[in-house]
């Protein structure tokens, strides 16, 4: 990770300025969702994830022509350079369109593919989770505080989240129930803002598969920010599979890949 990363903080900032601008306002209003995946599982778009995603790559390319940008609604453009952003405008489509507070905006700068940078925004809740080479930070109510994962290391102590159970099949829902049945408690469909608290110190673990790099990039910096680790079901960095865990202390997160295998 290079510190020429955090040069790159106050754009970040403006960047989930300019997409609260595009969601916040259509929140409130309520929306109409299209579906991406006709004649399959309802994959839910809004005008709010659509208009979000191109404010932001707008500031971008003005501001950083030679930057890369990948987002869930408009595609990838190839940038010239080491820097590249994902984008995820609304992550918790569902919840947004429900009139749920806890959808998120994630912006992600990338170094040659790696995460260094990560935001997650929660504009309906005002909160903010920010994640940079030597700094973790949640911005809320006109202030800030350091980024601080709770120091659960045991299983039985731990609170879980995953946004959808039934998302697991096969194999993947047998390891699920394998780390359900040992915890303390479970919450579901928080979407990104489960490892946004996981982050604040008020969850412990998440577990997830079928996440794409615009799903997860963000998080990566955030919750290592805040002491915590995060890896793909295996305990390594191979994230291609969508399958990710992150835990409040490395401690947790080995145990988790104990009741995984």
């Amino acid at each position: 990770m290079t510190d020429a990363a955090a040069d790159f903080l106050p754009l970040a900032h403006r960047l989930a300025d300019a997409a609260r601008a595009e969601t916040l306002a259509r929140f409130a209003a309520g929306c109409v969702a299209d579906d991406k995946n006709e004649g399959g599982a309802w994959d839910p778009v809004t005008d709010a994830d659509r208009e979000a995603e191109t404010a932001i790559r707008r500031m971008i390319e003005a501001e950083h022509p030679d930057h890369g940008i990948e987002g869930e609604e408009h595609g990838a453009r190839r940038g010239s350079g080491r820097w590249g952003w994902s984008l995820d405008p609304v992550d918790g489509t569902r919840a947004f369109v429900c009139g749920l507070p806890s959808w998120t905006t994630l912006i992600a700068l990338l170094d040659e593919g790696r995460p260094v940078l990560g935001l997650i925004d929660a504009p309906a809740l005002d909160e903010r989770y920010v994640a940079a080479p030597g700094s973790g930070l949640l911005h809320r109510a006109g202030g800030a505080a350091p980024l601080k994962a709770r120091g659960c290391t045991a299983l039985a102590e731990a609170r879980l989240s995953t946004t959808d159970p039934y998302l697991f099949r096969g194999e993947e829902g047998e390891a699920w129930e394998r780390v359900r049945g040992r915890v303390r408690t479970v919450r579901y469909g928080l979407d990104a803002y489960g490892y946004a608290r996981l982050a604040a110190g008020s969850i412990d673990l998440v577990m997830e598969a079928g996440l794409k790099p615009h799903d997860y990039n963000a998080l990566i910096p955030v919750v290592r920010a805040a002491g915590g680790a995060i890896g793909d079901w295996r305990g390594g960095q191979d994230y291609e599979g969508g399958r990710i865990v992150a835990a409040a202390t490395p401690a947790l997160f080995e145990a988790a890949l104990e009741a995984l295998a």
